[in-house]
């Protein structure tokens, strides 16, 4: 069992992968308490999809799989709001959750890692089968073309973890699909399943 540690969570109507961008809007003064620590002890938080309640709301229900978040960047929205923009890190169970008396979210979480034994060309890199190519390169065709919130993630077209991460975040499925897929241990399983989805994407196209 991986090492485990206690997170503020952020339940969101999101699912937020690994190495995946995430902007968001601050205008509650718990998360806005939460960035401040997080940015002041260069630590992250957690994001879980909702299940039950609202963004700005409490009480709340989530899931129980979820992946740490890190600020990379902050700015004054012109709405007067914070706007921050953060990178997903790595993947965790919620083991125990509870609320802090300023309604935050806690959680103490087990880490989640990506089945051993995969096929790697370097120890943090699990290859994209040739099965799967295609895949891959239609992702460094229609990356570009997504704007900026995808312009800062380093690329990582070999990366079959990765890879099948990016397609699970731009196909349009939905929300439990994406959470299926993010709380599959093996990536290749996860491009297992979305392949057929984009060749009916493609071929709805071209009809």
């Amino acid at each position: 069992m991986s090492d485990s540690t206690e997170i503020p969570l952020f339940p969101l109507n999101t699912v937020l992968f690994p190495r995946g961008p995430l902007p968001l809007r601050i205008f509650e003064t718990r998360y806005t308490d939460m960035v401040k620590r997080c940015m002041r002890e260069q630590s992250g938080f957690g994001v879980v999809l909702l299940r039950e309640g609202r963004e700005a709301g409490a009480p709340v229900s989530f899931c129980q799989v979820g992946t740490s978040a890190r600020i990379v960047d902050f700015n004054l929205l012109p709405d007067g709001l914070l706007g921050i923009s953060c990178h997903g890190e790595r993947r965790f169970r919620v083991q125990r959750a509870w609320v802090e008396d300023d309604g935050l979210n806690m959680a103490e979480v087990e880490w989640l890692d990506v089945s051993p034994g995969l096929p790697r060309s370097t120890p943090d890199c699990l290859t994209v089968p040739e099965t799967y190519r295609h895949l891959a390169d239609l992702l460094r065709k229609v990356l570009p073309e997504l704007g900026e919130i995808y312009s800062t993630l380093e690329p990582r077209f070999e990366d079959a973890e990765w890879v099948s991460a990016r397609l699970t975040e731009i196909l349009p499925i939905s929300l439990d699909d994406k959470q299926y897929c993010l709380e599959l241990d093996d990536p290749l399983q996860r491009l297992e399943l979305i392949s057929p989805l984009i060749r009916r994407s493609e071929d709805a196209t071209e009809a």
